[in-house]
């Protein structure tokens, strides 16, 4: 799933690390995240939106195939 996760990071100059200990995941976790590795799961993503103030759709770009 494509997202806009680290343009909204670095635009508020928020380093990985930074971003992991605030949602309390690993720096791996928001690595895999920024490059479309991995899906988050529900709650991470609502932890996302709210820790930025946005939607999840602001964030994730759903697609289908």
């Amino acid at each position: 799933m494509k997202n806009h996760l680290e343009t909204m990071r670095k635009a508020r100059n928020i380093s990985q690390e930074e971003l992991a200990g605030a949602l309390e995941v690993s720096r791996q976790t928001i690595i895999s995240l920024e490059k479309g590795r991995y899906n988050p799961s529900i709650t991470l993503a609502f932890k996302l939106a709210r820790y930025f103030g946005v939607t999840i759709e602001d964030i994730f770009i759903y697609e289908e195939d």
